[in-house]
């Protein structure tokens, strides 16, 4: 299963499965966790979720793909190695600032049980950050078995424990919540476990042979440093955007913290079903992708980048459009713990943020184009942009009008609406500049040869 070598489109099919069955356990998750935890829960959790995100994102997020572009591409033998190495290092580094940082935190957050919540799940960081190599190993090698599996196991287990744990301590909220976190460190723990027997079985032989072509750190860095930047800024927004928004939605009601705990924790989820779908050929397009911009094919490889954006468009459409339509369907069925007043909010918000299904989709596939064409700072810049400005437009439409926690939808909207355009225009022109690098390139040796 874990020496198999996939299509590309057998293998976003493979990772996109995996991807939209932990979204869909995830979704039933929120079920018995609203039931369990109420509104102020959710709200607790999504304030410590963000960080959590934050620090994963500097030990993990870039990984996958950056080291599925080494691979891929034929130089990066033996760059899992050293990622396992300064990835792990960085990882123990984010678990114990989460820790130390967790009652700062809880004051900036104006929310006391944010501090043990943290320190649950603080040691998840590290195990994350080594999961991500292996992943990233087997994604160059276009097997997206073992991420499709890790995923769904990864899942399965944070799912059960948790709800187990709410159930055990759901008369104590704050130590419900934080039992919940520590379940998601526990499924992490067992993930990375598994992954690393899986790669060590795989590679037993090892890479003795070909350690020349090791490559340095500096070339392991050179993706996912900016991979890790891009990532970065969807978290920190994330964070910043709950401190503002809480802030500002105390000003005008008392139940600011459930109302965001809507917003984030449960339109966000459903949304994010048909997003999971289209993972999969953002994930499958950089090791189909890389190999012919080494080659200096840039043609095929954008070809092959316009293709996934169209298959990311035909997948994510037809989602976006159910979605405003079965909204009611979907919180009635996710959500149906909610109080009568809150599932409309809800509706609503899912009603809004509906065109985030093919926006959200066609920027992780752009991110992902991005990647393989060798311009991950590109991305970076875009995400960064987009995120900044959806802070200040939250902030604004929540204090300047009546919107209240719509704002942050709306803002949403047009923020990812941003980034799809600015991707876009990147790989336009990224494209035509090789190609006609290509062209002058080839036209400069013809000229040469028939003078020779």
């Amino acid at each position: 299963m874990f020496k198999g070598k996939q299509s590309y489109l057998m293998g976003a099919i493979i990772i996109s499965a995996g991807g939209f069955v932990c979204k869909i356990i995830g979704a039933m998750y929120r079920i018995p966790l609203t039931a369990l935890l109420g509104g102020e829960g959710m709200g607790i959790y999504q304030m410590v979720y963000p960080l959590y995100c934050i620090l994963l994102t500097v030990s993990a997020s870039g990984i996958p793909t950056g080291i599925a572009r080494l691979v891929a591409s034929g130089n990066g033998e033996g760059a899992e190695k050293k990622a396992f190495l300064i990835y792990g290092s960085i990882g123990v580094l984010g678990s114990l600032l989460m820790f130390a940082f967790s009652g700062a935190l809880a004051s900036i957050m104006g929310e006391e049980a944010v501090k043990s919540c943290c320190r649950a799940l603080s040691p998840a960081v590290f195990f994350v950050s080594v999961l991500s190599v292996v992943r990233g190993y087997f994604q160059g090698k276009s097997n997206m078995v073992p991420t499709a599996v890790s995923e769904v196991t990864e899942q399965i287990i944070k799912v059960g424990l948790g709800c187990l744990l709410a159930y055990i301590f759901k008369n104590n909220l704050t130590l419900a919540v934080a039992s919940t976190l520590f379940a998601v460190t526990v499924a992490e723990l067992v993930t990375a476990t598994f992954a690393i027997i899986a790669y060590l079985r795989h590679n037993k032989g090892g890479i003795s042979k070909n350690s020349q072509k090791t490559p340095p750190a500096k070339s392991i860095l050179k993706y996912t440093i900016p991979l890790t930047l891009t990532a970065m800024a969807m978290p920190l927004s994330q964070f910043a955007e709950s401190a503002v928004a809480i802030r500002l939605l105390r000003q005008i009601t008392q139940e600011a913290t459930a109302l965001f705990g809507i917003f984030s924790g449960c339109a966000i989820t459903i949304i994010n079903l048909p997003v999971s779908i289209s993972y999969g050929l953002a994930a499958a397009s950089v090791p189909q992708i890389a190999p012919f911009v080494s080659s200096g094919q840039i043609k095929k490889a954008k070809r092959l980048a316009y293709k996934a954006l169209l298959f990311t468009l035909a997948i994510s459409l037809p989602c976006a459009i159910a979605l405003y339509f079965f909204a009611p369907f979907a919180v009635e069925i996710i959500f149906k713990s909610l109080p009568p007043s809150q599932k409309q909010t809800l509706i609503y918000l899912v009603k809004i943020m509906s065109q985030n299904a093919v926006t959200s989709s066609l920027v992780q596939t752009s991110s992902a184009c991005l990647t393989a064409l060798g311009k991950p700072l590109k991305n970076a810049v875009t995400q960064w942009g987009v995120c900044i400005l959806r802070v200040i437009l939250t902030a604004v439409l929540i204090k300047f009008t009546t919107l209240s926690v719509v704002g942050a939808a709306i803002s949403a909207n047009c923020c990812y609406l941003v980034a799809v355009i600015l991707n876009f225009c990147y790989i336009i022109k990224e494209g035509a500049k090789n190609e006609n690098y290509a062209y002058r390139s080839g036209h400069r040796r013809k000229r040469f040869n028939l003078k020779g």
